[in-house]
């Protein structure tokens, strides 16, 4: 079985073909990173209006690089949800499309599936069960997984997403967009010692997380400063301090409440590389493993949909000729692949 995947979430385009018999044929991504940047954040009509420009030629780039045609895809898999729903109705409609054209089944794949799913992309994937920790732009998740679809959420948050987090308080500093990277770099420069910022909710029962008030701290510890370089730096290190401590602290309780000892990070903060280390020594003083996506599919990618739309399809599940997506989807009501 051959299928082919299509990402159009957000600001990035991405376009994968995912084989049976040799895995990952072919991948590429288009990031919008360049058209909103004068924004200081993602403009949804702009989003919308690139994938179109984009989508087609990615696809076709993606065939001819895997030396495949039409009649060589036995599937297509696109991004139904969550998400911006202009850029969810791109991917939806063309991938509804090809496969009404081709004659083959669709899939409606939930984005966050999709990361969760990244790490089976790699050459010692993970077995289930597992615990994920998954965390981008829009999303804090921490969900026990039993198997494609078998999934139960132990914890989200309450307000800002973690990547949120870090583009805000980038964007307070007065670094430049996308604001998450660019706080990491700045953070690698940072005293730790200088600043101490609180580790929120973690002095309270639960695996929920909340970083809106980190973020309002920051800015505080901004405003009372001497707002130079070396407070920006500092401030930056103490914001990721932070940021690690309180996943790390919530993972070391999802471990220890589920007895799993395998735990995937994923999704763009996942490419925090001071969150890595953090979870890493984590996992090994816990005697368990941590596995996660190479960095290139940390971020929206459309390898993930395209392996995620794989299982599904494997199992016999597609997506009828009506087209339909969801700006806001939980990953609880997914049905198992097995099912």
């Amino acid at each position: 079985m051959r299928v082919l995947g299509i990402e159009t979430s957000c600001d990035e385009t991405g376009v994968a073909v995912y084989a049976t018999n040799g895995g990952l044929l072919a991948h590429t991504l288009y990031s919008q990173v360049e058209l909103h940047a004068c924004y200081g954040g993602v403009v949804p009509e702009l989003a919308s209006r690139d994938h179109i420009r984009k989508l087609l030629p990615l696809i076709h780039e993606v065939m001819a690089e895997a030396g495949l045609g039409a009649t060589d895809i036995d599937g297509v898999a696109y991004t139904a949800g969550p998400g911006l729903v202009g850029a969810l109705l791109v991917g939806a409609l063309t991938g509804r499309c090809l496969a009404w054209s081709w004659g083959v089944p669709a899939v409606a794949v939930h984005h966050m599936e999709g990361h969760l799913l990244a790490p089976m992309l790699e050459p010692e994937p993970p077995e289930f069960p597992l615990i994920a920790l998954l965390v981008s732009g829009g999303h804090c998740l921490l969900v026990e997984v039993d198997g494609v679809g078998r999934y139960r959420v132990l914890g989200e948050s309450i307000d800002d997403a973690v990547g949120e987090a870090f583009d805000k308080t980038a964007k307070l500093l007065g670094l430049p967009y996308p604001g998450g990277p660019a706080l990491a770099a700045l953070a690698r420069q940072g005293d730790p010692e200088r600043f101490t910022f609180p580790r929120p909710m973690t002095n309270r029962p639960g695996l929920d997380f909340s970083f809106s008030g980190l973020k309002t701290f920051a800015l505080n510890t901004w405003r009372t400063s001497a707002q130079d370089d070396r407070a920006r730096a500092d401030i930056a290190r103490a914001f990721e301090e932070a940021v690690a401590d309180t996943l790390a602290i919530k993972c070391r309780r999802a471990v220890r409440q589920t007895g799993i000892r395998r735990l995937v990070i994923a999704g763009g903060v996942g490419a925090n590389q001071r969150l890595r280390a953090r979870l890493g020594d984590l996992m090994k003083a816990q005697g368990g493993s941590i596995f996660y996506p190479r960095p290139e599919f940390c971020t929206d990618n459309g390898a993930m949909i395209a392996y995620a739309g794989y299982q599904r399809l494997r199992a016999g599940q597609s997506a009828p000729l009506s087209v339909s997506v969801k700006p806001r989807w939980s990953l609880d009501e997914l049905q198992p692949a097995d099912s």
